[in-house]
């Protein structure tokens, strides 16, 4: 009878730990996460968009963008990976120095599934001292691979002091057929005052060369928000939860 009720235990406390790892993830879930953590979802202040890029450094895309940028007078938030800082430290400090903001996706482009506390901690805490090392300053924003917030990178984020944040409005620029025009076609119904816009400055999560439709969209994204009276910036300006 000991081993069978031992088993039970065993069996719900694991079911409870599993439960506690993938539930939070359902902020995934677009319609959930604007109405019940806004914060989260990124949306801040009504005459502002936040522009973020997920994925890079890239030594062939990331400074294109940085140019891109500068040409149209924005500034940005990268969420870099820190397996591609340190080998592309350079780049990191460049975009720091033309005025951006550094961010957190994450040691490498994966995704967890399983539970393990202590290994969402690490790769983070290995991901933070990546950009501190490359740029001199500790980042402040966290967004995993995926947007795939379990409760082990929840909790990760807190001991690093990282505020996780996923985006209000994407492009869909990973795609295979992405081009800068379907790329701006998806983000308009959600191109709205407050909004975090989710575009990827590298290929490496994505399909081959796809950041060329993000560059493409890049002018009329920013033309579009400026003829609705909204200044785009990086996060740090955006006043993340200040809107709702």
């Amino acid at each position: 009878m000991r081993r069978g009720g031992d088993v039970r235990r065993a069996a719900l406390a694991g079911g409870v730990l599993a439960a506690g790892h993938i539930v939070p993830a359902a902020t995934w879930l677009p319609g959930l996460r604007r109405r019940a953590f806004p914060a989260l979802a990124g949306l801040g202040r009504p005459d502002h968009v936040a522009l973020t890029f997920d994925d890079g450094p890239d030594p062939v895309s990331t400074p294109r963008f940085l140019d891109a940028l500068d040409e149209l007078s924005v500034r940005a938030t990268f969420f870099v990976l820190g397996a591609r800082v340190g080998g592309h430290p350079r780049i990191v400090r460049e975009a720091v120095r033309r005025g951006h903001e550094i961010a957190v996706h994450g040691w490498t482009h994966d995704r967890p599934w399983l539970p393990g506390p202590a290994r969402d901690r690490a790769d983070l805490a290995r991901a933070v001292r990546a950009v501190r090392d490359a740029c001199g300053a500790a980042p402040v924003w966290y967004r995993p691979p995926y947007g795939i917030l379990t409760g082990g990178r929840w909790a990760a984020a807190a001991c690093t002091g990282l505020t996780p944040v996923l985006w209000s409005a994407w492009g869909r620029d990973w795609t295979t057929g992405a081009t800068g025009e379907s790329v701006l076609a998806t983000l308009r119904p959600d191109l709205r005052a407050g909004a975090t816009v989710l575009l990827h400055d590298s290929d490496h999560a994505s399909a081959p060369g796809s950041w060329r439709a993000t560059l493409a969209a890049l002018p009329a994204l920013v033309t579009a928000c400026r003829d609705a009276g909204l200044t785009v910036g990086p996060l740090v300006e955006h006043g993340v939860g200040a809107g709702v």
